[in-house]
């Protein structure tokens, strides 16, 4: 069995960036204590997530990459001798930013960036005033401990990201992610959400008989706006096996640190009995690339 160990740091952020960042070096270093390979962050770890309101002026808080953030991870990476996900908002040129997960290789170099694709537009969610949509396509991060497919948060909904990052021969789905609910809603209804984000991603596990890992930020972060309540993150980080199965899951409302053993062989053994690749139509999918039918 080819077994990587994968680390994963659930937890809230606030407006001090410094105060997150040497937290998440902590909790790395405790997941490479605990004998991670891979540790996966979640999505726009460094800060608040910024993305509640339109204010053009926090676009200060976007990087280069390369850059201080991709220098600082690859110091701790080649450090524990560990492979890193991190989340960042990329400064590319004036005026053109993009949400980049970038691999860190375990002698701290980049081993690839992956620019978020679907870029959603909600209350709350205003990600299309700051982010150009990725420009990158669906390809996995080569890596030491293996072809990483990683997508961002509302890439997780598609079934066509994970489809192609299959295809293209990802070991492992990767998912920084950034993810609550509305304190106005339900606790039902924000139930019911939660249970059909976990759902879809387990699919994409089911469907391409890889390995998910998602992560996700906890804690309740304010509308700077003054608007709304503000965004309850939800927490529940998990991961799968290439079935679906469920193979740790984070609580809803705490700050957790996990390390799960994944068997990247157990593709092989599932898709001979499952081989939904084998049986695909690709000769009538042609009209996928349509917006819609009618």
């Amino acid at each position: 069995m080819r077994i990587l160990n994968v680390g994963m740091v659930q937890q809230s952020c606030g407006p001090d960036i410094e105060a997150n960042i040497r937290k998440i070096e902590a909790n790395v270093r405790d997941c490479a204590s605990k004998g991670a390979q891979l540790v996966v962050l979640q999505e726009l770890h460094n800060s608040v997530y910024f993305c509640q309101t339109e204010e053009a002026a926090l676009c200060d808080l976007a990087e280069t990459i390369p850059g201080p953030s991709t220098e600082r991870y690859g110091l701790l990476a080649k450090e524990l001798g560990i492979v890193i996900v991190t989340s960042l908002f990329e400064k590319r040129a004036p005026g053109l930013y993009h949400n980049t997960a970038v691999v860190i290789e375990k002698d701290g170099t980049i081993a690839g960036c992956y620019r978020k694709m679907h870029i959603p537009d909600d209350p709350g969610y205003y990600e299309k005033f700051y982010f150009t949509p990725g420009d990158m396509g669906f390809n996995p991060i080569d890596t030491s401990v293996g072809r990483i497919g990683v997508l961002v948060c509302w890439d997780q909904w598609y079934p066509e990201a994970a489809r192609l990052m299959a295809l293209a021969g990802a070991d492992i789905l990767v998912y920084p992610t950034a993810i609550g609910g509305v304190g106005t809603d339900p606790v039902e209804e924000q139930k019911v959400q939660r249970q059909a984000w976990q759902l879809v991603q387990r699919g994409h596990s089911v469907a391409n008989g890889l390995p998910v890992i998602t992560v996700n930020r906890v804690g309740h972060e304010p509308d700077p706006s003054g608007n709304t309540v503000g965004l309850d993150f939800w927490g529940y980080s998990f991961a799968t096996g290439p079935q679906g199965e469920i193979l740790v899951q984070m609580s809803t409302d705490k700050e957790e640190n996990a390390v799960v053993p994944i068997d990247l062989d157990r593709t092989e053994y599932v898709r001979r009995g499952w081989p939904f690749l084998r049986d695909r139509r690709i000769d009538a999918y042609g009209d996928i690339l349509k917006r819609y039918r009618k």
